[in-house]
């Protein structure tokens, strides 16, 4: 009989199914989190792509308006002539610090505005860069970090 008490009153025996159900908890708690964290990557990227496609319309635009007054007869502001009997114009709209869109056109005839041709039309990088040669290798002393 007191074998039988003491059989009652210790715990279960906590099983292989317990361990596998907390090990799937876990695993399914660590791919919510990893999931999340792509979904914030994911729209972060994507505010960065549709402010970079609006910034580039907006300098697309500045540009249509130019060669509209271009062709109006208008010298605006900004552009550069050159050219005689044939008239090249060439002028940039800036699209953000990094880049612009560079704009080149001619006019075979300068009493024709109507008639042009669009020699360039695209956008360029006009940021700096900068060549990094460094390469931080472990050389096998000291802390990796």
């Amino acid at each position: 009989m007191d074998e039988r008490k003491q059989a009652e009153l210790s715990p279960p025996p906590v099983g292989g199914a317990s361990l596998l159900v907390v090990f799937a908890v876990l695993c399914l708690t660590v791919f919510a989190l990893l999931s999340l964290s792509t979904v914030r990557a994911n729209g972060r990227l994507s505010e960065a792509s549709a402010q970079a496609v609006a910034d580039y319309y907006a300098a697309d635009c500045a540009a249509q308006e130019i060669l509209a007054r271009l062709r109006a007869g208008e010298e605006p502001e900004g552009v550069e002539f050159e050219g005689f009997g044939e008239l090249y114009a060439s002028y940039a709209c800036p699209i953000s610090d990094q880049q612009e869109l560079r704009v080149e056109v001619r006019f075979p005839d300068m009493l024709d505005l109507d008639s042009y041709e669009i020699l360039c039309w695209r956008a360029v990088s006009v940021g700096q860069w900068e060549n990094d040669d460094s390469l931080n290798v472990w050389d096998g002393e000291g802390a990796l970090f």
